[in-house]
């Protein structure tokens, strides 16, 4: 690894930090606002669920697919996969945002053991998607800025974690909807 290559990476410490605690800030600030009871006219979005949970599906498909385009030194294939998920990822994010800021939470209504899966893989999927967000985008930076050794080592750990967040999201939603108004 060149010196060249760890000052490439440092320009986009900032960035990674500022993006890592903003994301999940404004997420959490917005989650609580809610347009519709602020008197705005605005209708409730509740066709998003089913669009964002395949968004989530997709991305875990994309994943997948990019693990074995790099295993099979498909570097192009790759790149443009990982950008894709990417991409989904932050359309997921506009979707659930959208979302929860025009309709009321749906609240599970399963009982016994099914209630401790369900909040398990929920509080789980929860907690790691603010987790992956760092990891993501240094995984992402180590890869633009050629650091390969680097960005393999990283991309061993987020792989995983990014695929559970994204197939976690898809569970959560068959496990709510029928709980949906």
């Amino acid at each position: 690894m060149s010196n060249q290559q760890l000052l490439e990476e440092k320009k986009y410490n900032k960035w990674i930090v500022i993006l890592s605690i903003a994301i999940p800030l404004a997420v959490a600030a917005l989650f609580g606002v809610n347009l519709r009871r602020m008197g705005f006219d605005v209708e409730p979005l509740t066709f998003l669920p089913p669009i964002y949970a395949a968004i989530n599906a997709v991305t875990a498909f994309v994943l997948v697919l990019a693990f074995f385009a790099i295993k099979n030194k498909k570097i192009s294939l790759h790149e443009r996969l990982m950008k894709f998920a990417i991409f989904l990822s932050v359309m997921f994010l506009v979707m659930y945002v959208a979302y929860h800021m025009t309709s009321d939470s749906t609240n599970f209504g399963g009982e016994g053991a099914i209630a401790y899966v369900y909040y398990f893989i929920l509080i789980t999927h929860i907690v790691l998607s603010v987790v992956i967000i760092p990891f993501v985008l240094i995984t992402y930076v180590r890869a633009i800025t050629k650091n390969f050794a680097r960005h393999k080592k990283i991309a061993k750990i987020t792989f995983p974690l990014w695929l559970y967040v994204a197939i976690t999201g898809v569970v959560v939603y068959l496990m709510i909807s029928p709980y949906y108004v």
